[in-house]
This record gives structure tokens, sequence and C-alpha cells, in this order.
């Protein structure tokens, strides 16, 4: 049975399980984490207003997912462009996953996304719809960068568990009927933070 290969960067996903439901062992992505593999497991993680982008490159047979959301604002961040200041926290998350796609073998040009998430599930922030804002933002980067899109399932009110397997680049993704307590508050964290850390500079890819 396969077992991950950590390359122990930040920001790298560490929770290792063993799921039963694909018989593989799993690295389970939380917010603001991402992991690449060559291996056969699986990764999984857990959406609400977060998205997820799965990336693959059949050709070298390598994949990876991060889970990460834009940070939310007051009033006025409403119409904020989800590509400016905001945006970085977004722009820094994807850099990471190709930049780490690209060190195991990878070529941009080969990249297939698939991306998940985005669901309005953080109701007492009424001020901005964040998973709507994350999904805006994602479909841009991609589109921007010339990686194409071959999965989607974005926005709703509905939390999802999301399986992907980065050798293959089948992805799973399973709507869940409500989110439980730890995902909404695992979120409203993770959203707290970025809101009080100051953005950095500019990230380039490469």
């Amino acid at each position: 049975m396969s077992a991950p290969r950590f390359s122990g960067i930040p920001g790298e996903a560490r929770t290792v399980l063993y799921e039963r439901d694909f018989g593989r062992t799993a690295v389970k992505v939380l917010p603001g984490e991402f992991f690449v593999s060559d291996e056969d497991i699986v990764i999984t993680t857990v959406l609400g207003s977060c998205v997820a982008a799965c990336i693959w490159d059949r050709g070298a047979g390598v994949g990876g997912m991060n889970h990460f959301m834009l940070p939310g604002g007051e009033g006025g961040d409403r119409d904020a462009d989800p590509v400016g200041l905001a945006g970085r926290y977004g722009v820094f998350a994807m850099e990471q996953l190709i930049n780490e796609l690209i060190k195991r073998g990878g070529r941009k040009a080969n990249f297939e996304a698939k991306v998940f998430g985005g669901g309005q599930v953080l109701r007492n922030m009424t001020t901005i719809n964040i998973g709507e804002r994350n999904a805006q933002f994602v479909e841009q980067f991609l589109r921007a960068e010339g990686i194409r899109i071959g999965a989607r399932d974005l926005l709703d009110v509905h939390p999802r568990r999301v399986a992907f397997f980065p050798t293959t680049g089948r992805a799973l993704c399973k709507k869940l009927a409500s989110a439980d307590a730890s995902l909404v508050a695992a979120e409203q964290q993770y959203n707290a933070k970025l809101a009080a850390a100051r953005v950095g500079g500019d990230v380039e890819l490469f």
C-alpha cells in the first residue's frame, strides 16, 4: 500500500488516515493547506465556503489539491475585485500547488483542473458572500493561467466532501446535507486569521 511522501514545506497537509471507502491511505487537506503526490493514495477535504482546486498532469501522473478562501471584509469589500488585494491569498494558495506540481515533474501546459466548494455556509457573514468570491476567483485565476477546467461543482448552500486521486485525476464530490459545527468553526477561525493578517508582497508563478 502506498504511503504519502512529504516534502516538509510550509502549508503542506500532514493529516494521514486510512479511507475504508477507497481502501487506501488518505491525506486530509485542512483550510490553508495543500498536498501534491504521484503515489496511489487519495487526497480528501471537506469544504464549506472555501474552495479546493484539484490539478493533475496526465503525462507525469502527478496531482494535488489545495483548500483556501479569500479573507472576508466589512461592507465595502462586498464588490471587491477578487483578484485584487484580498485575492493575493488565493494567488499564493494556487502558486503553492502549481509550483509543487512542477517540482514533481508536471508541466503547466498539461494541467487540468477540477474545482469545488464556495457554498454559502457561513450564514452569519451577511456583508459578503465569501463562497461566491472564492468560486469567482478560482475560475478567473485558472482562465488567466491557461489551465483547463475539466469539472466544477461550485456555489449552492451545501458543504462538500471531495476525494481526489492524484495519479489518475479522478475526483469524487459528495454534497452534504448541512455543515456540521466543526466545519463552520474551522472556516470562521480561518477567515478571522486571514482578515487579521497583513497581506504580503506580490507573488509570482514560474
